[in-house]
């Protein structure tokens, strides 16, 4: 009899607690706080007809559901190793007493008007139904693997169907499918040892570098395949960075859509290059940590992000139609509301955008516990249930597996909706070649080679249950790479270019290692003092705090699910030591309070390097009183008045003080960005385990400093406009959070209000000098129409056989031994079954026109026609070898109006649509900068049209140059 495993991240049969994309085995929610008899009641009861709604109803009657959905169950204890954690996600007495406070608020609420606070929340979303879910299997480029697909899926039983798509899986060794291990993240394989903690997302975002952007996903992918993981969990494009202070924007790549979309793409190819599938995360509209999860904060339901159609498609959809166009295999569906609808039940998210109008032909699986339904979320579009458990964490009780067999065999979830879940799942498995069993062996040769639980060599095969069977759980394989191919130094490369230099007044960078610029004979010694906690280690190690939640020392990475264990790191201030090694006398006080006793440190110095830091990451974590989202744009722990301190006091205001942050995103510098004897700021925003020897690069003028701002940096908070905000407090039963501020964010917000920033998106200093020259605009011949050309039918998909198989078939085997909590596919009796007729959504028996804008991965392929050319002359006119950043920005004809109604389109300013990063020598030496636009490019989308349109009168204004507010080339088309 084969043996069962879990569907989980990072190792098989890990069944205690199923970890979530959202952090900790065992995630301690608010509730926990003041948990109560009644809060064991069965409130996540779902009304079985509102398919895309979601939000509970508090009822003192059950009412019936469809078969194959399951009850909350109540929260279980994790692991030992989880349980050791525990005390990094208990609440402080204040946050029990806010807690309590606020429950005393809704219950005072729901006494007072609490009918209208119940009912204030559409009692069937306004999300759109679509169905029913489209089938994968429809676009050339992924035929053969979804022929092998479909012929393996038809030797399935229904209970291996199940199997693969629940978090559960086991060893189908007969038809040489294996169980497959899903691990994060974004910057690394996280819960494991021997691998590289690259960059943040927002440093690789920060370089601006599409080959650079490439290497290090196909480096990662590499990691993730030496350690046997068939998914990796990234990467992440949502976030896009609505709100500045957003929690987990350090993971994306930076505020902006086309930025996000090309980088995620090329990160994409690199991973699935390699061979893994990547996985395009979170789809969509999670722009705060706030509220993002049910019972996390204490809300029963998560936040509803409610974005227009227009909003939602040229702004956080963009980066998903590039990551699906660049052939993603999974995506993964958020824990928030779109529009009062869950995400991972929002039918017109996964079936009407998703696999209708952007063509994705991979699976949609859930972010951990996102899923709050069982069959309406099976026939919204959910492919993939993880981490198996259902509305609690590790409580062993599914939405889907035996409720999903049950589901199916009653009818209510039709077993065509099964098959291509499972096909969908088995072609990426199959289009990234994983079917090549000498890259991927079976296991026990294949298969993950480390465990997410712990440490040791031996330990418990299934630590969650109580079988206590024991063996070699970590083989500690090295997947770094060794000597050139070391990942260190692409980390190390990666970290340098998305440093990003802002000042550098009278040219004091780059440093030099001899100490005086200007040495002369009997001159004293260059002396060097480096201030500031950001500077050194954790004095208990870097890997101190779980997920890297807290912010004790030099910070390389934010924190949460996205983060990983350093197999080292180096520190800014050891690398400044041994840079200054021999020729400067170096000194340090890496602590931010300077005391009175040691002001000498500061006065005795000719050049002070200062450093201070700004954290966040994900919700079910806090620190130092941030719990996932900032609570401001401030340097924390004090970091203003030291480099106040530092900058006034170094040398007796004689010195040069050069201020390092490291940080999440956006900080404010008004404090002391103009102060006398701040000389230069670089931002080195989250560099991962290469930090200091990343540094040093860039200060020392080994690298010359390339990376540009992949947001804007306001003067003050305000400035980014009211939609930035986080919503901090609940402002209903359900959070509302709605996203009125439309196209406006970031640079836009900005050029609509003409406000000036601090530093402009795409800004960034160089130690060399770059002039731009002969623009040239060439236009393609083709038909000039408002609409993309028709929707082309692209290939039929597979078919199978629709017969529900008999129920004694979906039975267990006989002497089958279950471990407790684990999420199986077998039902228990015959008699669970009983077929009828059960209610499909409105419109499941008569689907709806298909999207014109759809028809291939990305959208219909007449959008990625190019429809014109530009190109321009980059000259490097000073001295120095360097890269430049050169962006093109288009703005759409003046005071447009509909061609066909009349109605006036508002338009941003100017939007980026390209940008490309090259390599020119010294010395007035020469590149040529080519762009391409596509009709995408410059349409927008129209809501009553369902569809992109291109303006066919007026003209274009095209923009190339440095940054959104460094523009010198401009040209019309």
């Amino acid at each position: 009899m084969a043996e069962a495993y879990e569907l989980h991240r990072g190792k098989y049969a890990k069944l205690d607690a199923p970890e979530s994309d959202s952090g900790s085995p065992l995630r301690r929610s608010l509730d926990d706080a003041y948990r109560t008899s009644s809060d064991e009641e069965d409130l996540d009861e779902f009304d079985p007809l509102n398919y895309d709604a979601g939000t509970l109803k508090r009822k003192k009657t059950r009412t019936r559901r469809p078969r194959g959905e399951s009850l909350r169950g109540q929260e279980t204890i994790p692991s030992e190793k989880a349980g050791a954690r525990r005390r990094w996600y208990c609440v402080s007495r204040m946050c029990v007493g806010l807690t309590l406070l606020f429950v005393a608020a809704v219950v005072l609420l729901l006494s007072v008007g609490g009918i209208w606070a119940w009912k204030s929340v559409p009692e069937n979303g306004q999300s759109p139904p679509w169905y029913p879910s489209p089938k994968g299997g429809t676009d050339e480029k992924w035929r053969d693997s979804y022929k092998k697909a479909a012929d393996l899926v038809r030797q399935m039983t229904l209970v291996e169907k199940v199997n693969v798509t629940t978090g559960v899986g086991w060893e189908m060794e007969i038809l040489g499918f294996p169980s497959l291990c899903l691990q994060d993240g974004p910057i690394g394989i996280r819960f494991a040892d021997n691998i590289t903690a690259f960059p943040g997302g927002v440093t690789i975002g920060a370089t601006w570098n599409k080959d650079l952007i490439y290497k290090r996903g196909r480096a990662q992918a590499l990691e993730a395949r030496l350690k046997g993981i068939n998914v990796l969990l990234g990467p992440t494009m949502g976030p896009l960075g609505r709100s500045p202070a957003g929690g987990r924007n350090w993971e994306g790549f930076g505020a902006d859509p086309v930025l996000q979309g090309i980088a995620a793409a090329q990160t994409i190819k690199g991973i699935q290059d390699e061979g893994i599938v990547a996985t395009a995360k979170h789809f969509i509209g999670n722009e705060q940590e706030h509220f993002r999860q049910s019972w996390e904060w204490g809300t029963p339901n998560a936040i509803s992000s409610n974005i227009d159609d227009r909003t939602l498609h040229e702004l956080y959809a963009w980066p998903f139609a590039e990551s699906i166009k660049a052939g993603v295999g999974s995506v993964m569906c958020s824990y928030n509301q779109v529009n009062n609808s869950y995400a991972c039940g929002n039918s017109k998210l996964m079936n009407g955008i998703l696999k209708d109008e952007l063509g994705f032909q991979g699976f949609v699986q859930s972010d951990w516990l996102a899923q709050r339904s069982g069959v309406a979320s099976a026939l919204a579009g959910l492919d993939m249930s993880m981490p198996g458990d259902g509305l609690r964490w590790a409580d062993g009780k599914a939405l889907w597996g035996h409720q999903l067999t049950k589901a199916v065999l009653n009818s209510s979830v039709p077993m065509d909706r099964l098959d291509d879940m499972v096909t969908r799942i088995v072609a990426a498995w199959y289009q990234v070649g994983q079917d090549d069993k000498r890259k991927w062996p079976m296991p026990p040769e294949g298969g993950p080679n480390f465990s997410s639980w712990t440490g040791e060599k031996i330990g418990l095969l299934h630590p969650g249950s109580d079988d206590k069977t024991t063996g070699v759980v970590n083989k500690f394989i090295n997947a770094q790479g060794e000597g050139e191919d070391s990942h260190g130094k692409l980390a190390r490369r990666v970290a340098a270019e998305g440093t990003v230099l802002v000042k550098n007044d009278g040219d004091i960078l780059p440093l030099s290692r001899k100490g005086w610029k200007d040495a002369k004979e009997g001159q004293m010694k260059y002396r060097v003092g480096i201030f500031g906690e950001d500077a050194r280690l954790n004095e208990n190690g870097p890997n101190n705090c779980p997920d890297r939640g807290c912010n004790v020392g030099t910070l390389a990475q934010g924190w949460g699910s996205g983060s990983v264990d350093y197999p080292y790191l180096i520190s800014p201030l050891q690398a400044i030591y041994e840079a200054f090694e021999g020729v400067a006398h170096v000194t340090d006080w890496a602590a931010n309070k300077i005391p009175e006793e040691k002001e000498d440190l500061l006065h005795d110095q000719d050049l002070c390097i200062v450093f201070a830091n700004s954290d966040s990451g994900e919700g079910y974590m806090q620190d130092g009183g941030i719990r996932g989202d900032r609570n401001d744009l401030k340097l924390q722990k004090n970091g203003n008045l030291l480099i106040k301190k530092v900058a006034e006091s170094c040398g007796n205001g004689n010195g040069s003080t050069v201020v390092v942050i490291h940080a999440v995103g956006p900080v404010n510098v008004e404090f002391f960005a103009d102060l006398p004897g701040v000389k230069a700021i670089l931002l080195a925003h989250l560099p991962g385990q290469e930090s200091g020897n990343a540094l040093v690069d860039v200060l020392f003028g080994d690298v010359n400093p390339s990376g540009r701002l992949p947001y804007t940096i306001a003067k003050k908070d305000e400035d980014y406009g009211p939609g930035s905000k986080i919503l901090y407090y609940p402002n209903q039963i359900v959070p509302q959070q709605n996203f009125s501020e439309g196209l406006y964010i970031d640079y836009r917000y900005f050029d609509k209000n003409d406000i000036e920033p601090r530093y402009e998106f795409g800004f960034g200093l160089s130690y060399t000098s770059f002039h731009l020259s002969s623009l040239l605009i060439s236009p393609k011949s083709f038909k000039k129409t408002l609409l993309p050309a028709p929707r082309p039918n692209g290939i039929e998909p597979p078919k199978f056989d629709t017969k529900i198989p008999n129920p004694s078939t979906a039975l267990a085997p006989e002497g089958f031994k279950k471990l407790s909590k684990y999420i199986y596919p077998y039902i228990s009796s015959v008699k669970d079954i009983k077929t009828g007729k059960y209610p499909y959504p409105p419109t499941y028996n008569t689907p709806l026109e298909l999207s014109p804008a759809g028809g291939a991965e990305g959208g219909n392929p007449d959008l990625y026609t190019v429809v014109a050319e530009v190109s321009a002359s980059l000259t490097n006119t000073g001295k120095v070898d360097g890269d430049a950043v050169v962006q093109l920005y288009i703005s759409y004809p003046d005071n447009y109006v509909d061609e066909e109604t009349g109605e006036p389109v508002d338009f941003p300013v100017k939007v980026l649509r390209g940008f490309e990063k090259l390599h020119v020598e010294g010395g007035d030496k020469r590149a040529e900068v080519k762009f391409a636009l596509t009709r995408k490019d410059v349409s927008y989308w129209c809501t009553r049209r369902g569809n992109w349109v291109m303006p066919t009168k007026g003209s274009f204004k095209i923009s190339v140059g440095f940054s959104s507010r460094d523009l010198p080339l401009v040209g019309t088309f």
